[in-house]
């Protein structure tokens, strides 16, 4: 069989570096195309880089007559929902005029299949839990609303060009590579994990848990935490299974189960044998007070569910992989 290959937008950042790995595993050839604003080359492992902005028309141009792609796979995409409300202005630059630039300069070049990197951002305050994919989509802050302009655009492109596409909906990426050759390296670091490590290792920055009133088993909000790895395989099932598909369709990616922001931090000090106790702070605005997914129709129609996002494999993972960037 001829080898596909496949264009990564965001190749160079957390997820997309994880998903880079899973295809090249999978036999693709792996091209990435970033401007490297947020993610690293080091990061690019298995393929060309070509550093460029998906807001530059001639640059895409040359990459799909250079590379001539069967699949790209958009993640490049700003994921601050604090940054998106105080600078909406560079959510919707990037990621809905970036995403329209992108779709326009595939249809040119005739590249017709499309994976992309949404988020359970899209649908706001849950009205109920597990959600599913039918649950209504409200987002409540410019990045949720920038990722549903952008399903917006796919379901029209779709209709009315043929560029069919999958939308994966996942909850909290978290964990890193099992083999430790790629990790979670943001700049400013968000995600709680990694907080969670940084605050257990040093006497300096604890650890602050958002709210201890939630109405949930210890008062911490809830969520739903997968594997990065397990995303990047869900990723290539998703790119596979588009290949032979047509028209627009979307998947949430989850484990249907919960683990409260304490009982991360818990597991984070067991792990790193800390006895730093985590800060209590008040709510942030707009937190939803549990966020679990329904994935079951990931595993009726991709053959999908996740097989390494229990709650140690993913700290475990992450606790080794900041060890090791801290040592360098």
């Amino acid at each position: 069989m001829t080898e596909r290959t496949i264009l990564v937008t965001g190749g160079a950042g957390y997820v997309g570096s994880h998903c880079c790995k899973a295809f090249a595993r999978a036999g693709w050839r792996v091209v990435t195309f970033d401007n490297l604003s947020r993610g690293h080359a080091e990061a690019v492992q298995w393929g060309p880089l070509i550093k460029g902005n998906i807001l530059d028309a001639e640059a895409l141009d040359a990459a799909f007559r250079e590379y001539k792609p069967d699949l790209v796979g958009h993640f490049a995409a700003f994921a601050y929902v604090e940054e998106s409300v105080r600078q909406p202005e560079l959510y919707y630059r990037n990621n809905c005029i970036g995403s329209f630039t992108l779709l326009e300069r595939m249809r040119a070049a005739g590249v017709s299949k499309l994976i992309f990197s949404s988020t359970c951002a899209s649908y706001g305050v849950p009205g109920h839990v597990p959600i599913g994919e039918d649950h209504p989509q409200w987002p409540i802050n410019p990045y949720g609303w920038s990722k549903l302009m952008v399903e917006r655009m796919l379901s029209d492109y779709a209709s009315a060009h043929g560029l069919d596409s999958v939308a994966l909906r996942y909850f909290n990426a978290a964990g890193c590579d099992p083999e430790g050759e790629i990790g979670e390296w943001h700049e400013p670091e968000t995600h709680a994990i990694p907080l969670a490590i940084a605050g257990a290792l040093s006497n300096d920055r604890p650890f602050t848990v958002f709210g201890s009133d939630f109405e949930t088993r210890d008062g911490s909000a809830i969520r739903d935490y997968i594997h990065v790895s397990d995303l990047a395989r869900a990723h290539v099932l998703a790119g596979e299974w588009i290949m032979g598909q047509q028209g627009f369709h979307m998947f949430n990616l989850g484990t249907g189960q919960g683990t409260t922001v304490l009982e991360i931090a818990n597991a984070v000090a067991k792990a790193c044998n800390s006895t730093q106790a985590p800060q209590l702070g008040p709510r942030r605005a707009g937190d939803p007070p549990i966020l679990i997914a329904d994935a079951a129709k990931a595993k009726r129609e991709l053959g999908w569910e996740a097989e390494m996002s229990d709650i140690d494999t993913i700290v475990r993972t992450a606790v080794q992989w900041y060890r090791r960037s801290q040592a360098v």
